[in-house]
């Protein structure tokens, strides 16, 4: 039987409003962008999971109160038989120069503005961005008002 696991990921806006995005190049999703991101953890908390992400993929320092829930999918992959429920965190407030730390999943890390974003995202981040069409460029007005 098949297990619906549950992922988390976090859009980081730096101050020029774009959005950081890796390439992935491990076997799931290899070839498209998303933003850091993975496992929840058993004993973790959705915003703890999505922190610790961040760091172990990127090493850079998001404080949970800083990260705001964007919004949730629910995501199949045909191709690989997994299901995810994709919990999606935002957040403007970050420490350090991202880097590419799991070098067996991540090939770099790039900033993208909303209007130029690649046109291979990953599948939670193509449905998140269909079903929450203005969540994060809302987000990004608000932060600079």
């Amino acid at each position: 039987m098949s297990q619906v696991k549950i992922g988390v990921c976090v859009y980081i806006f730096n101050q020029n409003n774009q959005v950081l995005l890796g390439l992935r190049k491990s076997l799931h999703a290899n070839g498209s962008w998303c933003p850091p991101g993975g496992h929840l953890e058993y004993g973790e908390t959705a915003v703890s999971a999505a922190v610790r992400e961040v760091s172990e993929e990127t090493g850079l320092t998001v404080n949970e109160s800083d990260v705001i829930f964007a919004g949730y999918t629910d995501d199949f992959f045909n191709e690989s038989g997994k299901q995810y429920v994709t919990i999606h965190f935002m957040t403007t407030k970050y420490l350090g120069v991202p880097e590419v730390l799991e070098t067996d999943k991540c090939a770099q890390w790039e900033w993208f503005s909303l209007n130029e974003l690649p046109g291979n995202l990953m599948l939670p981040n193509i449905n998140f961005l269909k079903k929450y069409p203005d969540v994060l460029s809302d987000f990004i007005t608000k932060k600079d008002n």
